[in-house]
């Protein structure tokens, strides 16, 4: 059979199926009367991939064999065709994805100690049935943790042939968000005028707030001196006699005439009578 006779069997069958087909399973279509080897299917598979050039679809090679996708570029306007918004994956799911696909085979524990944090059980739930991941094997420590790694339905998602076609870890650091990479410029150093640095610096301010008084704390800082001043004056004029009593001249006060006995006088009143007259008293007193 001739490649052009090739080519319209090979695009019918991968447009009919529902899942990718490798060279194999297209192999199968034919008998041995048909004479197609695999080496001719190859060579059909390139013709169909060279005749898609320019159009909305292409021919894909992945995990699983051959298929018709759309091309990214039209994507935003065939999506358009379905209500079904596509699924949000969270960020956890998608790092334990990462850590799958880079490190498999990898336990839980190994996850959980890389993110630090505990892994969902919903999220391995998730992939599994997504068929994402499979247990491969079981790590030969106690507890026996399975260990976990992609599958070709991961591949064929992600539209990838093979495990190497994964970006290398320098891209994926490269293709970093900026924004979580960006440090603000330093707020410009302030001086706390509380706590100036230089001593003379606070002397120079005091000076300063000194010259700058104003003249009313001036005023009233002369009033109260002369205040002062005042009450000091009319303590020490006190005792001074007023002009009244220097009119009346030799009136002596009544309060003059009042005798004046001190506590000496008073404990002893002999002490002031005269002798001669204590002893007249004392005789008359015999006779």
């Amino acid at each position: 059979m001739q490649i052009e006779q090739l080519k319209p069997i090979v695009e019918a069958a991968l447009l009919a199926s529902t899942q990718p087909m490798t060279v194999h399973q297209l192999g199968d279509l034919f008998g041995d009367a048909d004479e197609v080897s695999h080496e001719l299917i190859a060579r059909a598979l390139e013709a169909l991939a060279s005749d898609c050039d320019g159009r909305g679809v292409e021919l894909k090679e992945v995990a699983s064999g051959f298929r018709y996708q759309v091309r990214q570029e039209v994507h935003p306007w065939i999506s358009r065709m379905w209500t079904e918004r596509p699924s949000r994956y969270s960020r956890a799911l998608l790092e334990t994805l990462a850590l799958i696909a880079y490190r498999q085979p990898i336990t839980r524990p190994e996850i959980e100690q890389i993110r630090g944090v505990v892994v969902s059980s919903n999220i391995i739930k998730t992939m599994e049935e997504r068929e994402w991941i499979r247990v491969v094997g079981h790590r030969d420590v106690p507890g026996r943790p399975a260990l976990f790694g992609t599958t070709r339905a991961f591949l064929d998602y992600f539209n990838l042939k093979s495990l190497d076609q994964l970006p290398p870890l320098s891209e994926i650091r490269d293709m970093e968000d900026p924004q979580l990479r960006f440090e603000p410029d330093p707020l410009p150093a302030r001086i706390v005028r509380d706590l100036p640095i230089d001593p003379d610096e606070d002397d120079g301010l005091a000076d300063a707030s000194d010259h700058q008084t104003t003249p009313e704390h001036h005023a009233s800082a002369d009033a109260a001196d002369a205040q002062d001043t005042d009450i000091m004056a009319g303590t020490n004029e006190a005792p001074a006699t007023s002009p009244e009593s220097d009119e009346t001249g030799s009136e002596p006060s009544p309060l003059d005439a009042i005798p004046t006995t001190t506590a000496d006088e008073a404990a002893n009143p002999a002490a002031d009578v005269d002798p001669d007259a204590a002893e007249q008293d004392t005789e008359e007193y015999r006779a």
